[in-house]
């Protein structure tokens, strides 16, 4: 319905997406154009929602995105935080990689990418949107918690007691992709972009909530 109206309006339509419109094999970054398969039915009404915003022939900018936090509400940083503080011992997934992204970043690179594509309205499309670098759950919680330590919060849990374990210690109903790995070349080509470190992000995030 927003794709239609805003085609009708001559509107431009902002969508975020997600990596789970792919099915998460490999090791590789996937491309835009890569083929896509989703492994749940929430990856499946994600890539619906992107074919029918194609379909509808509005002026469009799509990101796929993955891991997001943000400062406000709950997050995987928050949740690490509280576990180590009250725990001996931790168990963290080690075989899903992805890059932990901001909602800020996300805000950042959508302002910029809106006031290009309305200048340029052929850098309309779909585009890949995540912090820099890459990491596993598991490298996420040690980050998270060694930065705690390092600024005197509490800290229980000792460093060689956060164990690695894989996606199938913690069965779930809905698949989730081991590889959430996204190329970002065309976003940084398209709009002259930078993208930061997942590390800068997250020590943002967290001196905010620890303040």
């Amino acid at each position: 319905m927003l794709a239609t109206e805003a085609a009708a309006l001559g509107a431009w339509l902002v969508h975020y997406s997600t990596d789970y419109v792919f099915h998460g094999s490999g090791a590789a970054p996937r491309n835009e154009d890569a083929a896509t398969g989703p492994l749940s039915v929430y990856g499946q009404t994600k890539l619906d929602g992107e074919n029918q915003i194609r379909a509808s022939g509005c002026q469009h900018l799509i990101f796929r995105t993955s891991w997001v936090y943000a400062t406000r509400g709950g997050n995987f940083a928050r949740t690490m935080l509280k576990l180590a503080a009250e725990r001996e011992a931790l168990s963290v997934i080690d075989d899903q990689i992805g890059a932990p992204t901001g909602a800020d970043l996300l805000a950042d690179i959508t302002a910029h990418a809106i006031r290009a594509a309305q200048r340029q309205p052929q850098l309309a499309g779909t585009y890949h949107a995540v912090a820099a670098g890459e990491t596993s759950w598991h490298g996420y919680a040690c980050f998270v918690i060694e930065w705690a330590r390092a600024h005197g919060l509490p800290v229980r849990v000792a460093a060689d007691q956060v164990k690695a374990v894989p996606t199938s210690a913690y069965p779930t109903a809905a698949r989730r992709p081991l590889n959430s790995r996204l190329d970002t070349r065309k976003l940084r080509s398209a709009f002259g972009l930078t993208l930061p470190h997942w590390h800068a992000g997250v020590q943002r995030m967290l001196h905010e909530i620890s303040s």
